[in-house]
């Protein structure tokens, strides 16, 4: 059996008197889409965190790659990367400037050319030349998306990928990501507050509550065991506390 891209065992993450993360175990199979779904301050960003290795967990254990990444980051670190709209490039620097500084720091040997078809693809060659804090949100959401693929990753973490988009352009950047990922064969865990984006590009659903993975199962599964609609709607169920024994009928 190939091993998972990403496996999580027992991660725990505490600050102070709040568990913030307790002890979550999850595996990621390679080349799929997961995603990590949850209310505000169920554990996300700090999951993300940690398996970035900005955060040490204080338990726990998180491999990305078949690497440890609390004793070999160093090993895997180049293979992924992470976007979140809620990060700031510096403001003075052009687009092209923070792009080309990130360029650097990956050891990308074609710059420009890898620039240049990132901005023709995602659709930002237009304002290159603008500082970055001269952006719309949109905008910079785009730049962001930019800055996280230049390596070409095996593994992307993304938090909040479509977030201040238009329904359209948004639309636009999912399908960029499906079809990314069916090219280079990349792992993509998400964040997000899209039920329909997650149904879309997810495989897999782990829902967070309070630190824990209260379920799991691809977008589907789970709809058709809380018994409702759609992602949305289970959400919903589980943010609030309730069970899917709730509103299933017994058989």
């Amino acid at each position: 059996m190939t091993k998972p891209a990403i496996l999580v065992r027992g991660l725990t993450k505490r600050f102070k008197a709040t568990l913030a993360v307790d002890h979550v175990d999850f595996a990621v199979a390679a080349g799929t889409t997961a995603a990590l779904l949850g209310g505000n301050g169920a554990g996300k960003t700090t999951t993300l965190s940690m398996l970035l290795g900005l955060l040490l967990p204080d338990a726990g254990s998180v491999e990305i790659l078949g690497e440890d990444m609390l004793r070999h980051r160093h090993r895997v670190l180049a293979r992924m990367n992470f976007s979140s709209p809620y990060l700031d490039l510096p403001h003075r620097l052009s687009v092209r400037q923070n792009l080309e500084i990130y360029g650097r720091l990956y050891g990308l040997k074609d710059r420009a050319r890898r620039i240049a078809a990132l901005a023709r693809d995602l659709q930002i060659a237009d304002f290159l030349a603008e500082p970055t804090g001269n952006l719309s949100a949109g905008q910079k959401t785009r730049v962001a998306l930019a800055k996280a693929l230049l390596n070409d990753p095996e593994v992307l973490l993304l938090d909040e990928p479509t977030a201040s988009l238009d329904p359209d352009t948004g639309d636009w950047v999912r399908g960029y990501l499906e079809r990314w990922r069916t090219r280079t064969g990349a792992t993509i865990l998400l964040a997000s507050h899209n039920m329909g984006e997650v149904e879309r590009l997810c495989s897999e659903v782990m829902m967070l509550r309070r630190g824990k993975i209260v379920d799991r199962g691809s977008p589907q599964q789970l709809i058709d065991r809380y018994g409702r609609a759609n992602l949305e709607e289970v959400f919903l169920d589980i943010a609030r506390g309730r069970r899917e024994s709730e509103f299933v009928e017994p058989r």
